[in-house]
């Protein structure tokens, strides 16, 4: 009778709350892959922060191709006082070059103090808010997916961090169970949503296999790897088509699997991310999704692949329950109440990004279906809950817009980009996680 009572307990709503969202009650055997992700996640802010400095004038300055004064004056006339929720932004308070500039250099400031494992939870707010306010006032120029996927991993991961100025591997708070489950969910329907679009596009090169006959020519902005690999014969890439479909659509559920299989799970689309890395350059996306496919692995495994000098550094050790003396009694009787409030803010938001994100995959097969859309549409300025689907349809031949500039009229001069394969003999370097946004533009505006 007593086990039967422990386990409705253990179901009750309350106890469901502190197991999922409470880090008392957190995964505390996921504490080694905690840290390599915060770490990895700080540099590829730095990455997404770096590449903006030498663009953001030219992209949305005064004198830019899209100036965010402009736009931010429109979002003010059309919203009202609502405009600071549809344009998140701190731009709001100057967009000068000056702001523009403090908001990349203080982003790449708060993504190496991430790096270096320095107050994370302050650092990783810094670089979301930051990173979101460029976001926000680019316009046609945050439009990719790897900009969604770095603010949604940023944004969960302030529930995934530990607090604390120096936290080391956080033994005494572990990741919340909720935070690490929408992480690896995230990581998940990239994978998942990307095969379903494919199929939901109605596109016949997915069908007959012959998507990936022009894909490394075809692409953004290929390498001269990708130029290579390109001249295979027709027979690799019919594999590499029914591959990426099995990936996608089948083996990115063994998330869901026991232990083994996602350690396996984890192996396979490691190898799978490496090439696509190799092959074209899509800025941080790639480095992201390696990343996150970090957190399908444990201490266990992790400190088993570690060198026998540095697991003493990052061995985690349980916790030590220390007596409260009694005249501390009453400070935790009134640090409870806000504790509670705390946990109760933390659920409703997780839960909150759960359904938004679930609902858009659902909608990805059946559109139609009448589920509630404001609570998606309200996180939608934010990009912290996405739909992801990665080359639905594939690009069958490739266009290069050219611009030609010319002082009297009459000679004229071409405009060569850095990035851009615009000549045949010379060969496409290899720049990512860089990012040049106007020349993906390009690529996009040649469709």
């Amino acid at each position: 009778c007593d086990r039967y009572n422990f386990i409705a307990m253990d179901w009750a709503p309350a106890s469901l709350t502190r197991r999922w969202f409470d880090p008392e009650h957190g995964a505390a055997d996921r504490l080694v892959p905690r840290w390599i992700f915060l770490r990895a996640l700080g540099l590829i802010y730095f990455s997404a922060f770096f590449s903006l400095v030498f663009q953001i004038r030219g992209l949305i300055g005064a004198d830019g191709i899209l100036p965010a004064n402009e736009y931010l004056e429109a979002v003010a006339q059309q919203f009202g006082a609502a405009r600071f929720w549809f344009a998140p932004t701190l731009l709001w308070l100057s967009n000068g070059p000056h702001m523009l500039m403090a908001i990349c250099w203080i982003g790449m400031i708060a993504s190496l103090l991430l790096a270096i494992n320095f107050w994370p939870r302050l650092t990783l707010l810094i670089c979301f808010v930051c990173f979101l306010s460029f976001v926000s006032a680019a316009q046609e120029f945050s439009g990719y997916q790897s900009d969604g996927m770095l603010l949604e991993a940023g944004f969960l991961s302030l529930f995934f961090a530990p607090p604390g100025l120096w936290p080391g591997l956080g033994r005494v708070h572990p990741p919340s169970r909720a935070s690490l489950f929408l992480l690896q969910c995230e990581w998940f329907r990239i994978y998942f949503e990307s095969g379903m679009v494919k199929l939901a596009s109605g596109d016949s090169q997915w069908r007959n296999f012959t998507a990936m006959d022009e894909y490394y020519q075809n692409g953004p902005l290929p390498t001269w790897i990708g130029w290579y690999v390109q001249h295979l014969p027709h027979g690799f890439h019919a594999f590499a088509t029914g591959a990426t479909l099995v990936l996608e659509l089948g083996l990115v559920f063994m998330l869901f699997l026991p232990r083994r299989c996602r350690i396996v799970c984890f192996f396979i689309v490691t190898a799978w991310q490496v090439p696509v890395i190799l092959t074209a350059n899509y800025t941080f996306l790639n480095y992201l999704v390696l990343l996150l496919g970090f957190l399908l692995l444990d201490d266990r495994f992790l400190l088993r692949v570690t060198p026998q000098r540095w697991k003493h550094v990052i061995a985690p050790e349980p916790a030590q329950a220390r007596a409260a003396p009694e005249d501390a009694v009453d400070a935790q009787a009134s640090a409870f109440s806000f504790r509670a409030l705390k946990l109760a803010l933390t659920s409703v938001m997780l839960l909150w990004i759960f359904y938004a994100t679930t609902v858009q995959m659902i909608w990805i097969v059946f559109p139609r279906l009448p589920l509630p859309s404001s609570p998606v549409a309200a996180l939608d300025p934010f990009r912290i809950a996405n739909r992801y689907g990665l080359f639905a349809v594939m690009t069958r031949d490739r266009y290069e817009i050219e611009f030609q500039g010319s002082n009297d009229g009459q000679n004229w001069a071409v405009y060569r980009f850095r990035y851009k394969p615009q000549d045949p003999y010379k060969r496409p370097g290899i720049y990512a996680p860089y990012q040049p946004r106007f020349d993906w533009n390009l690529w996009f505006a040649s469709l």
